[in-house]
C-alpha cells in the first residue's frame, strides 16, 4: 500500500512556495503533508494532495517540474519510542530511508509519517507483519 507524493523542482527564491500554493489552492487541491529541501540554488518542495494527477497538470502547465512517486504512509500511536518502533522494524529488515517527514493526523493520539525508502514493498509487508498501520490516499482525506 502506498501513496503519490508529488515533488516539485524550483529555483530557491523568494515567492517560490508561495507561488506554488497560490497556484494549487486557486485549482481546488487540498494539501495534507509538506516537506522542502533545499539547497543554495534550487528546492524540491515534497507534497501529498488530494488529486494528484491535477496537481501535476496544473504545476506542468504552470511551468514546473513536478513528478508522483509512490511513498509509505505508516500510522502509529502518538508516544514516545512509536517512532523507533517503526524505525527498528525497517532496520531489522535492511531496508533504507531515503527520507521522512510527518504529516497531519485526524485522529486524536495518532501520528503520521511518510517514508520513502528503497524498497515500498518490503516496507510495507514488514511493517503491517508488526502490526503497524498503512494509510492510503482514502485514510488521509476521507474521500477516496
Amino acid at each position: 500500500m502506498s501513496v503519490k507524493q508529488i515533488s516539485i523542482f524550483m529555483e530557491n527564491r523568494p515567492g517560490r512556495i508561495s507561488a506554488v500554493t497560490k497556484l494549487l489552492g486557486e485549482g481546488g487541491i487540498d494539501i495534507r503533508a509538506m516537506a522542502l529541501a533545499d539547497t543554495t540554488d534550487f528546492g524540491i518542495l515534497r507534497i501529498i494532495v488530494d488529486d494528484e494527477e491535477k496537481c501535476v497538470k496544473l504545476l506542468s502547465e504552470a511551468g514546473y517540474s513536478a513528478r508522483a512517486t509512490a511513498v509509505v504512509a505508516v500510522g502509529f500511536d502518538d508516544k514516545p519510542g512509536a517512532l523507533a518502533a517503526v524505525m527498528q522494524v525497517l532496520y531489522e529488515n535492511n531496508i533504507s530511508v531515503e527520507y521522512m517527514y510527518s504529516f497531519i493526523s485526524k485522529e486524536a493520539g495518532k501520528a503520521y509519517i511518510m517514508l520513502r525508502v528503497d524498497d515500498n514493498d518490503a516496507a510495507a509487508a514488514a511493517l503491517e507483519e508488526k502490526g503497524f498501520t498503512l494509510l492510503n490516499s482514502g485514510d488521509l482525506f476521507g474521500n477516496k
